[in-house]
C-alpha cells in the first residue's frame, strides 16, 4: 500500500517508508495510570507523508532516515491530522 492511499478508519494497513522527522519524546500517563513515552514521526514514500505514532520501545529502535515497515497498523485522526498507529497487534520493523 502507498501512503497516499491511507484513509482515517483503515485497519490492517501494511506500508513501508522513510522516517524523515521524529518529534521530541513526551512522557505521558496512560489510561491504565502507568507512565509511557510517545513521539510522532513523519513517514514518507514517493506518494506522500503521514504521521506515525511511536510508543515506548518503538521510539528507541528507530532513527531519522531509517526505512521502516508497518504491518497490521491502523489509521486515526488526532487534532485534525491523519495518524498511522502500530498498536498492540501491529509490528514495526526497521528495513535499513
Amino acid at each position: 500500500m502507498r501512503i497516499s492511499e491511507i484513509r482515517v478508519g483503515m485497519r490492517s494497513v501494511n506500508v513501508e517508508g522513510r522516517l524523515t522527522k521524529i518529534s521530541e519524546v513526551r512522557n505521558v500517563v496512560l489510561r491504565t495510570g502507568e507512565p509511557g513515552r510517545v513521539a510522532t514521526a513523519d513517514l514518507s514514500d514517493g506518494s506522500g507523508t503521514v504521521k506515525l505514532t511511536l510508543w515506548n520501545e518503538n521510539i528507541d529502535m528507530v532513527s531519522e532516515g531509517d526505512t521502516v515497515r508497518v504491518e497490521n497498523g491502523y489509521v486515526t485522526s488526532f487534532r485534525g491530522e491523519t495518524q498511522l498507529n502500530v498498536g498492540k497487534f501491529g509490528k514495526l520493523t526497521v528495513v535499513k
